[in-house]
């Protein structure tokens, strides 16, 4: 399934912190984490930020504490998902096991402007600025890492793998 949305620029080593501040982690919410979103970074995003807009960011994006609730918080703002030049590995690993697609595209990172409108095509690695009219390359995300963002992260995969044995 591909990601249509406009970008939301970020600059270098956003950090968790950034994502969703720790005065908010007093909840697990999905939902009240999503008012708080990039709250550190740009005070206004929630607010701002529509269902399926795409956050676009330099390198070393999720660096920081290792929480779930930063990729959870963008989820749950409805991004549909994040490219950015380089993540923290922690962050990256969070974003799978959370059903966040994350992408790593030097060249997409630096060429992407806020507002720009984007669509990334998962399974061939491809980022298309329609605003632009130009192309970028990203990895493509393996069949089984794809399988596991469908079925809505980690937890819900291995939930659907016990439903069916």
């Amino acid at each position: 399934m591909n990601h249509k949305g406009k970008a939301w620029k970020f600059g270098a080593d956003i950090d968790t912190d950034a994502i969703i501040p720790a005065r908010h982690l007093n909840t697990s919410d999905p939902e009240e984490l999503a008012k708080h979103c990039m709250e550190d970074a740009d005070p206004d995003f929630a607010e701002k930020v529509s269902a399926n807009d795409i956050i676009v960011a330099d390198k070393n994006f999720g660096c920081g504490s290792s929480r779930e609730h930063a990729p959870i918080s963008i989820k749950a703002a409805k991004v549909s998902c994040v490219i950015a030049k380089s993540f923290a590995r922690i962050f990256y690993r969070n974003s799978f096991n959370v059903g966040l697609p994350i992408f790593e595209s030097e060249e997409a990172a630096a060429k992407i402007s806020s507002g720009d409108q984007i669509e990334v095509d998962p399974e061939n690695g491809v980022v298309t600025n329609h605003t632009r009219n130009e192309t970028y390359k990203t990895t493509p995300i393996p069949p089984f890492m794809m399988e596991l963002l469908d079925d809505g992260g980690l937890i819900s995969h291995i939930k659907k793998g016990l439903n069916q044995a």
